[in-house]
């Protein structure tokens, strides 16, 4: 049995002084030894923590103590340690940055169906609904649901346009979108009604909840879901596993993330350890050569030995650099 979890949740809920909540929620939160992250906002909150289970179950039993949050739902998984490294609660115009502006809407007051995983399942295998990944591009590379549609996005407040641009191809059709706790979908499904589209759902509690149901396991859902912590990735499918995500260099199985080593692109790309030290973390040849480059830091290389990892890959380090 792990001793450690790491709870996931969210609630669209009134606060009112959320600088003054912001506050008082982190004091709590560093007197039980959470380690975290949690958005905090007139809008609501929307937080990833982890801790030892004690902890886990004195800090969800504290956050229920508030009428506001008395029927809160924690996602929780098992860990083996802190999957952060430190304790972050912060106050955000939104606890999930869709920048409608004066459009902005509630997901208390207009929001899409929800569907249980079961339900879901069903919508994967209909060939008359559209599921919608409503998550980044980089978190679909690395696992999504089988026939869902890829978003060209690396934010999500560029769904939206996106959506628009591609709105053809969906308007005449049921509309079920999911992402990774649900949060994301609350707001999503109540602006495509607002947008027109008339039958639309939601995966309730996102692709966390499907993957922990004894119904479904997970099935249909192909590689890793990307999480927002040291963990990197977590399994969801335990019927079938299989790996989706490709190496950025060779193409080869990898579910492996990292950050470039150039800390002005801090592109997030998979690769294998091997391929990591090969191409010194750089997704390109420019993010090789930067002279900043994290990974050449790192391992303290001189520049004989940079040109040398070059020269193995075809390629050379420029003389002014």
């Amino acid at each position: 049995m792990s001793d450690y979890r790491v709870l996931l949740y969210y609630k669209y809920v009134k606060i009112e002084n959320p600088e003054s909540f912001r506050a008082e929620h982190l004091s709590l939160c560093k007197d039980i030894g959470l380690k975290g992250r949690i958005l905090v906002s007139e809008e609501g909150i929307n937080g990833t923590v982890s801790g030892s289970v004690e902890q886990t179950e004195q800090y969800m039993k504290a956050v229920k103590a508030d009428p506001r949050f008395s029927d809160m739902y924690f996602k929780m998984d098992p860990a083996e340690e802190h999957a952060f490294r430190k304790m972050y609660v912060r106050y955000r115009p939104e606890i999930v940055s869709l920048q409608l502006g004066e459009n902005d809407l509630d997901p208390n007051q207009l929001t899409g169906q929800y569907l249980k995983p079961k339900e879901f399942k069903s919508a994967l295998e209909d060939e008359n609904t559209i599921v919608l990944d409503a998550r980044n591009d980089y978190e679909y590379d690395l696992g999504h649901f089988r026939g869902a549609v890829r978003p060209e996005i690396r934010s999500f407040r560029e769904l939206p346009a996106w959506i628009k641009e591609n709105k053809e191809k969906f308007m005449n059709k049921r509309v079920v979108t999911y992402c990774t706790g649900g949060v994301r979908c609350e707001k999503l499904t109540g602006w495509l009604l607002k947008e027109g589209f008339e039958d639309v759902a939601q995966l309730h509690g996102g692709i966390h909840n499907y993957g922990t149901d004894p119904e479904t396991q997970g099935e249909l859902w192909d590689g890793k879901m990307y999480v927002f912590d040291n963990r990197i990735s977590v399994d969801i499918n335990r019927v079938d596993k299989t790996i989706i995500s490709k190496d950025w260099y060779d193409g080869k199985p990898c579910e492996r993330y990292v950050n470039c080593g150039n800390p002005f692109c801090n592109r997030q790309f998979i690769t294998s350890e091997e391929n990591e030290h090969k191409y010194l973390r750089g997704c390109s040849h420019e993010c090789r050569i930067h002279p900043r480059n994290r990974y050449v830091e790192a391992h303290h290389l001189n520049r004989e030995e940079v040109a040398e990892r070059l020269s193995e890959i075809g390629e050379k380090l420029p003389e002014t650099i």
